[in-house]
């Protein structure tokens, strides 16, 4: 990666900027550590792309254009009142280790979201969660730049449009245009705190270690243990976390596939009317765990995971996307989105 001081580069790689390692160039490269460092770009460069920690990012092809990789540090309690403490953070912050800050200040609340990868700029542009939680759920406010205008712009929860791995800027398409730049976020984490460790594997690790009555720092290192079990390490086996989201289908669609497959893994959503599926599952049966396709596959510990073997490209890994979708839709009839944001010029 360039140092600190080299915050501009010119066609600069994109391997050491994405955690599937995969090849790829920037015509133009800028390190964002300062808001006041923007003002020099409003309006400027037509195309541009908004990088966080890349570890949800599919580089397919050299980009053309500019890239702003969000380093904006800081992290604090802005205010409290008797419900809540308001934590805000930087964009660049790496979003594990934020959590633990939080934790180690005895502000509960994000303690299921552990050990996800990324910064905590990106995290509301996928309302990123796991385990029964979700960055929406904890969220408060952020603080953006509008880079046709130059105003900042706050955005609410409700501005936001969180959905299952959804927000506003994905719905509207600014996470590929890089309209808005987030700075910083703020979240609201409640004082009348209240575990969430009902989720299996959470709970299996809890009852492994016989914690009847966890708190949140056990919640927290329960996710971790599971986490580091199921997932490999990016610098060790390139991967993108979790390639494919857990489709959500209609209640009708979910008890047909039931009746079917009894033993499919589901979770019935609260309207309801939806059911959400495991994309794992479904990978697994159509037997993709563990197999590969060239220089990449999916992971044998957890179906779920695209890893790159060594040597791969973009191409490669929309191969075994495709290759994947087909044979689960062929099986189930469900079709699987991916995750990732595939960085293109088009």
């Amino acid at each position: 990666m360039p140092n600190d001081s080299s915050n501009s580069l010119g066609n600069a790689s994109l391997v050491a900027f994405n955690s599937l390692a995969l090849p790829g160039r920037a015509k133009l490269y800028v390190r964002i550590t300062s808001v006041n460092q923007l003002d020099a770009i409003i309006g400027k460069h037509a195309r541009r792309f908004v990088l966080g920690g890349g570890s949800n990012l599919v580089l397919t092809e050299n980009f053309d254009g500019l890239i702003l990789h969000m380093a904006i540090p800081g992290r604090a309690l802005v205010s409290e009142d008797a419900e809540a403490w308001y934590v805000r953070a930087g964009a660049g912050e790496n979003w594990h280790d934020f959590v633990q800050w939080t934790l180690a200040q005895g502000w509960p609340g994000l303690e299921n979201l552990s050990l996800i990868p990324g910064t905590v700029g990106a995290a509301p542009i996928q309302n990123v969660g796991a385990y029964g939680l979700e960055v929406g759920n904890c969220f408060h406010a952020l603080s953006a730049v509008d880079m046709l205008t130059g105003r900042q712009e706050c955005f609410d929860c409700a501005t936001c449009r969180f959905g299952y791995r959804d927000s506003v800027f994905k719905q509207e398409g600014w996470h590929l245009t890089g309209r808005f730049v987030i700075t910083n976020v703020t979240f609201r984490l409640p004082k009348q705190w209240r575990p969430l460790a009902h989720y299996g594997d959470i709970a299996g690790e809890l009852a492994a270690q016989e914690i009847g009555n966890p708190d949140a720092r056990q919640i927290a290192d329960a996710v971790i243990a599971v986490r580091q079990r199921k997932l490999p390490d990016p610098a060790r086996l390139p991967n993108a976390g979790s390639f494919f989201q857990n489709p959500v289908v209609d209640a009708q669609t979910a008890n047909r596939l039931l009746a079917r497959h009894p033993d499919l893994t589901h979770y019935p959503q609260a309207d309801g009317r939806r059911v959400k599926l495991a994309a794992a599952w479904l990978i697994e049966q159509a037997g993709w765990k563990g197999r590969d396709l060239g220089p990449v596959g999916m992971y044998e510990k957890q179906a779920l995971v695209l890893v790159n073997r060594g040597g791969a490209t973009g191409g490669d890994v929309i191969a075994l996307m495709h290759a994947v979708q087909h044979d689960v839709f062929e099986k189930f009839g469900v079709e699987l989105m991916p995750e990732p944001v595939f960085l293109k010029n088009d």
